[in-house]
This record gives C-alpha cells, sequence and structure tokens, in this order.
C-alpha cells in the first residue's frame, strides 16, 4: 500500500503552519512549497519553516504566471466596468493549477493547503473510490472558504487535502500554540495581497503606465436614476457595483453606485434602496453536481461576505440565468455566484 507524497503551500502563516504539521503527523512523505508573487512585502525565511516543522520546504518564483493569471485579469476587469475577484482567480489558476502542476512534477501526489473547506469523496489513498469528489463547507461557519474555492473544476478536487476542515479558527490558534507554532507574519491579512494600500484605483494607473498601456483617467457624468446629471467622476476605473465611498455628490441620503457605463463613460448611482436585483445572468459556470440545474431549495452566494438567499439557477451549458426569491444588494459584474445545497457546493459561474 503506497502512503502519498503530500506537498503542502506553506505561506507563513498560522494556518499553513498547522496545516504543515499535521501532515507531518499523518503522513511519511511530506514536502512544503512555499511560492512568491512578486507582490511581497516582508520575505518569508524559508529555512525557519523548515526548522519549525521538520521537512523540507521548496521556494518556487510564481511571479511571472501571477502576473499573467491574476494581475492582468484584475485590471482588465476593471476597465471593463466589472468588479475582478482575484482570490477565485488565484485558487483556480496559481495555487490549485500552476502550484499544484508544479507540486506533482517534484513527486507529489496531492497538494494541501490550510483553506477552511471540506472535501468529500476525495479519491482515498491507496484504494481509490468510484464517487466524484465535491466541496462542502468548512466547520468554522465564519471563516469557511469554499466560495473563494468554487472555481476549481471537480476532478481537481481527487488531489487535494484540505487538513484544517474539521477545525475552527478558534482551535487552530490553541492547537498551533499548544505546539509552540508561531506565524512568521505579525498578523494576517484580510485584504488583496498585491495591494497593499487599499486603493485599486492607483494600483491600475500606476500598472498601466508601468506596461505603458497609459490609462488617462476621463472626466464623466455622473447620473441619478431620473437620468439627471449630479456630479463628475475622475474615472470608472475607481468604482463597482455598491460602492458608496468616492462619489461625492451632496443628496438627501447618501449615493451608491449602480451602474458603470464604460461606452459613455457615466457612473449611474441610485439610493440604498434601489440597489437590490431580483434577476441576474451568470457565465463560464464550473458545476460539480450530477443533475444539472434547477436544483429545489438552491441557495446563492453572490460575494463572500453575503448571506446565502434562495434561487432559481436555469442553465444552458455553461450559461445561465438566477431569479431571486428575494431581491438582493448589490449584485455586481464579475464577482462569482456559488450555488449551494445546504452545505454543498454545486458549482459557481461569474455574474454578468
Amino acid at each position: 500500500m503506497k502512503d502519498p507524497v503530500v506537498a503542502v503551500a506553506l505561506s507563513g502563516g498560522i494556518d499553513s503552519l498547522v496545516s504543515g504539521y499535521l501532515l507531518k503527523q499523518k503522513y511519511n512523505s511530506v514536502f512544503g512549497i512555499h511560492f512568491t508573487t512578486g507582490y511581497e512585502q516582508n520575505p518569508v525565511d524559508v529555512s525557519l519553516l523548515e526548522n519549525r516543522l521538520g521537512f523540507d520546504v521548496h521556494c518556487i518564483d510564481l511571479s511571472k504566471s501571477f502576473e499573467e493569471k491574476v494581475i492582468r485579469y484584475f485590471i482588465q476587469t476593471y476597465l471593463e466596468g466589472k468588479t475582478p475577484n482575484p482570490c477565485l482567480i488565484c485558487n483556480k489558476e496559481i495555487k490549485f493549477g500552476i502550484l499544484m502542476d508544479q507540486a506533482k512534477k517534484m513527486g507529489a501526489d496531492v497538494l494541501a493547503t490550510g483553506h477552511y473547506a471540506t472535501i468529500v469523496n476525495r479519491l482515498n489513498f491507496p484504494d481509490r473510490d468510484i464517487k466524484a469528489p465535491y466541496l462542502e463547507k468548512g466547520a468554522d461557519a465564519l471563516k469557511d472558504q469554499s466560495y473563494f474555492l468554487s472555481l476549481i473544476p471537480g476532478p481537481r478536487l481527487n488531489d487535494i487535502l484540505f487538513p484544517l476542515a474539521d477545525m475552527t479558527k478558534e482551535n487552530v490558534k490553541i492547537f498551533a500554540e499548544s505546539k509552540g507554532l508561531s506565524a512568521l507574519h505579525p498578523s494576517e491579512s484580510q485584504d488583496i495581497c498585491f495591494i497593499h494600500d487599499n486603493n485599486f484605483g492607483k494600483f491600475i494607473l500606476n500598472r498601466q503606465n508601468q506596461d505603458k498601456q497609459k490609462l488617462n483617467p476621463q472626466k464623466g457624468n455622473i447620473i441619478d436614476p431620473k437620468g439627471k446629471i449630479v456630479g463628475q467622476h475622475t474615472g470608472l476605473h475607481q468604482f463597482t457595483i455598491g460602492q458608496r465611498r468616492g462619489i461625492n455628490c451632496p443628496a438627501s441620503e447618501p449615493y451608491y453606485v449602480k451602474r458603470i457605463d464604460i461606452k459613455n463613460n457615466l457612473l449611474h448611482v441610485c439610493f440604498k434602496k434601489d440597489l437590490s436585483t431580483q434577476k441576474f445572468n451568470v457565465d463560464q459556470i464550473i458545476w460539480n453536481f450530477s443533475t444539472p440545474a434547477p436544483i429545489p431549495d438552491m441557495t446563492v452566494k453572490i460575494r463572500y461576505s453575503h448571506k446565502e438567499a434562495q434561487a432559481v439557477l436555469t442553465m444552458d451549458g455553461t450559461k445561465g440565468n438566477v431569479e431571486l426569491v428575494t431581491p438582493q444588494t448589490a449584485v455586481t459584474p464579475g464577482q462569482a455566484a456559488a450555488f449551494y445545497k445546504n452545505k454543498r457546493l454545486l458549482g459557481a459561474g461569474i455574474i454578468l
């Protein structure tokens, strides 16, 4: 019976450290991979990871791939008037795409990460199960990351391990302290990893200029629901659906971004009560359920922080139409819509 060779992705954070520790206790052959994107502020000392975990850790430079797959996607999506979700794309294209392929070339059978999610029916070693694997939410409802993993194709789940699936974040912290494990980073960032000042507009402008694709933000009108001009914007790349900050137009109550019209350089705004949507379309659907939609009692999550809402999905290939039972606020083109049946992730698509 062959024991699997396990590669574990190590960022230096507490989640990946605990994952590495748990794997070392369970499997005979474990090695670590730390990958860099070129946007790190505090480089990780790989030798410290090796000393703390007791196995080899390899450093891989994925900055070129990260630039091509994540950064270009991020910028282009904003320039199209949509709102990107780089974490979703990074998981699909980088961590469980290029990094996983590199791990296999280095001899790994599976890649483990510190995500809080559960894989059901993963092909066990050494016995092979004929059931297709699928994702469920992690044990920690507050930390569950199945949404960010929703675009990973089902077959890839056979080669992935989530050691923290049954743990809560609080339990991970307690366990780490009991084993003398401390993060190599002073704190965990909740923001996009490659934008350190949270200024998306500035990042896009600087990157376009660096790439000699000079972006000249054009001033344009801000339009209210009645078609009245209520102000001017200084560039549509700075806005996303549902955004309140940066509109700067006095009114009886705050304005929110309703629609971004790239073609006519118009920013359409409304009051909060007018942000709700009941129907929307999705594309690029990754479906991981034996029965096609519609599925009874299905719910949808339209962004990570969104509370799931009951919905009906009608599919036509990789495209779909979603009708919400109750209208939801700020359905945002470019974000993912993840579909669930109780704890199970059925699939996901990109909101149009």
